[in-house]
């Protein structure tokens, strides 16, 4: 008899992925693909949407003829940030424009001058001046730059609501997708910010659902649940949220370290965002207050150099365990030696100044100042009096000096690390479940595991 599963794409900008999971969220089957980027009408590289359209449809209808499942559900979990724009005809109308993609700066200039000013516009959105990276930045880019191409757009859809809609041919818009950083929410009146009425972006956004929205439909002639899509983020958050029942702190590590506060009841202050803190939003629109730290990137680029500095493998950082002694010295007589490359810090010397012997010794340095950024970045979203659990996932929990030196620094916090590989992609799934997940879920399906500070000497 065939199993019954839910199934997941989970779309990054690198790796497609997809998923079944049983009906106890275990991961019974995966594929994953890879596609060249093409180039827009500038030029600019960016997602082959037709691309990723043909091998979704293709590999699920694939998997809807195998005898060894059968499909219950389907959602879909993709990186945020990301509109396709649709005509009358349902047909797209533009490329996927790529959020790294560079606009015009009078453009940006000319919106804050009719909708700012900046500072409070950034608070009240949760979202900070970046570009297209305010995805909503790209409509108002589009109207004011093709006038022609915007007077065709029926329906601008975030890209998780689009895969959505290649299923279902029904446009969406949700909470998740909308506050991500796309300068299109207001998290103080819980609804679009006025420019969006004034300059009527509105038009084009299709009605809002909840992330737990699903459509009940026949496709080619099988009874499935077809959910309308979440932003990577808040579904990689979701599983944490359903299943731990006191309040907690997420620090989500790799290329950045995203800091995720999901139980905030105020919104964001002036100094706040003059610090950089953004909003998410959780599945029913609540603000989760958040930080970011371009840390893994940053740790990427001074490994390299220290290796070859100290003539070490590349993967030498790998092998490096915390050492108490190590750490004792340095932090005796402290100062602050790393000059940062992706990004200014207050302490930062003008140049990177160090005058160890040994690659371990100058990592160990390198790791004590991350992590002391990485606490700041914490400490801007949280109170540690009122939230003492926090939970690592992501690359950072391999390293050891990382989790001993956070543990150590945040010691009145409970620390936990998880295995989240499948973080996304098991939060999508969820979010168009009717289980509830008990206490013991992170244990059984994260590799929960407890840290306890060191011991000082």
């Amino acid at each position: 008899m065939p199993q019954k599963v839910t199934a997941v794409f989970d779309i990054g900008k690198t790796n497609k992925k997809f998923f079944l999971f049983d009906d106890k969220f275990k991961e019974v089957y995966k594929e994953y693909a890879s596609f060249d980027e093409i180039k827009d009408e500038d030029g600019y590289a960016t997602e082959d949407l037709e691309a990723l359209k043909s091998w979704i449809k293709a590999l699920f209808n694939r998997i809807l003829k195998s005898d060894e499942f059968t499909i219950k559900a389907i959602n879909f979990s993709t990186y945020g940030a990301s509109f396709v724009h649709l005509d009358e005809n349902g047909e797209v109308l533009t490329p996927l424009y790529n959020y790294t993609k560079h606009i015009d700066d009078t453009l940006v200039e000319d919106f804050y001058k009719k909708h700012g000013p900046e500072l409070e516009f950034a608070r009240t959105t949760g979202s900070p001046k970046s570009g297209l990276l305010n995805s909503g930045m790209q409509l108002y880019w589009i109207k004011h730059t093709k006038p022609l191409i915007y007077k065709k757009i029926k329906y601008a859809l975030h890209l998780p609501q689009y895969l959505s809609y290649i299923f279902t041919g029904i446009p969406f818009s949700e909470y998740t997708s909308i506050g991500c950083h796309t300068s299109l929410w207001n998290y103080e009146t819980k609804d679009y910010h006025d420019w969006v009425y004034k300059e009527e972006i509105h038009k084009v956004l299709p009605p809002i659902v909840s992330t737990e929205t699903s459509v009940n439909m026949n496709y080619n002639g099988k009874r499935i649940k077809i959910g309308v899509g979440i932003h990577d983020s808040s579904s990689a958050l979701l599983p944490y949220v359903r299943s731990v029942k006191k309040p907690f702190v997420l620090v989500s590590t790799g290329t950045w370290s995203i800091a995720l506060n999901p139980f905030t009841d105020t919104p964001l202050t002036t100094e706040e965002t003059q610090d950089g803190c953004i909003n998410y939003m959780r599945i029913n629109g609540k603000p989760v207050k958040s930080s970011r730290l371009f840390l893994g990137n940053e740790y990427k680029l001074q490994v390299r150099e220290l290796a070859a500095k100290f003539n070490k493998p590349k993967d030498y950082h790998k092998t490096v365990i915390f050492n108490y002694d190590t750490y004792f010295e340095i932090t005796r007589d402290f100062e602050y030696s790393f000059k940062w490359k992706s990004f200014k810090d207050k302490n930062m010397p003008l140049q990177t100044n160090y005058s160890y012997d040994s690659f371990d010794d100058a990592y160990h340095q390198l790791m004590i100042e991350l992590v002391r950024l990485q606490v700041e970045s914490i400490n801007r979203i949280v109170n540690t009096q009122s939230i003492d659990r926090l939970y690592v996932d992501g690359g950072f929990t391999d390293n050891d000096l990382y989790i001993k030196l956070l543990s150590h620094y945040l010691r009145d916090m409970k620390l936990r690390t998880t295995k989240a590989a499948l973080g996304s992609a098991l939060g999508a799934a969820i979010a168009i479940s009717d289980s509830k997940l008990n206490s013991k879920f992170l244990k059984k399906n994260y590799a929960l595991k407890k840290h306890v500070p060191f011991i000082i000497k």
